[in-house]
């Protein structure tokens, strides 16, 4: 493809596959969607099931708990969990495909960088403590009744998890990319150029 600069006074040739013009990363438009939907919905079922976590932690249970009568109460666990379950499974399934992809984007952006790698291993390993939560306080299964019958605890487990994966990731995209520390040697370099 022909590219004309208008600070070259002529046109230049692009390679149709070229990843980089002038160190800029170049993305097709469908990259561009794929990429930006990917993200949307990392980040929307975050929100809405981190959001219903800490609803159902510290508004919800502590309110029910207080005003209704054991039997109300039941009731509205009940209803509410069944639910919240609609969400949670769907939710789980969004977050790894959307995680997956997100991660295999982000790859080659930080080849060589241990601290990313390091920070992203841990937040998928504290991603899959809060799906086997979120999934064994909606289940059914009686393995789990302890987790259920502690509902409370559990869950302000799965808020903390929540959100010391919120920070990593904070941290991991405000990072950016890795690059390779400056040495005298490849300061001599880039300056001799």
């Amino acid at each position: 493809m022909t590219h004309p600069f208008a600070f070259t006074g002529h046109a230049a040739t692009i390679p149709a596959n070229a990843k980089q013009l002038f160190g800029i990363d170049i993305m097709t438009t469908a990259e561009l969607i794929l990429n930006t939907a990917s993200r949307i919905i990392h980040v929307g079922t975050a929100i809405t099931l981190v959001g219903g976590s800490v609803f159902m932690a510290f508004a919800l249970m502590p309110a029910a708990k207080a005003k209704l009568s054991d039997e109300e109460h039941d009731r509205l666990r009940e209803g509410v969990l069944g639910r919240w379950k609609k969400f949670v499974g769907p939710g789980i399934g969004l977050f790894l495909i959307s995680g997956f992809y997100n991660y295999m984007q982000a790859i080659p952006l930080h080849k060589g960088d241990g601290l990313y790698h390091a920070l992203v291993g841990t937040k998928i390993i504290l991603a899959l403590a809060v799906f086997f939560l979120a999934s064994a306080l909606v289940g059914k299964s009686k393995a789990l009744d302890g987790i259920r019958q502690n509902r409370a605890r559990w869950l302000k487990v799965l808020v903390l998890l929540a959100a010391i994966i919120v920070c990593i990731s904070g941290f991991v995209k405000v990072r950016g990319k890795y690059t390779v520390p400056m040495t005298p040697a490849t300061a001599a370099v880039d300056t001799a150029g």
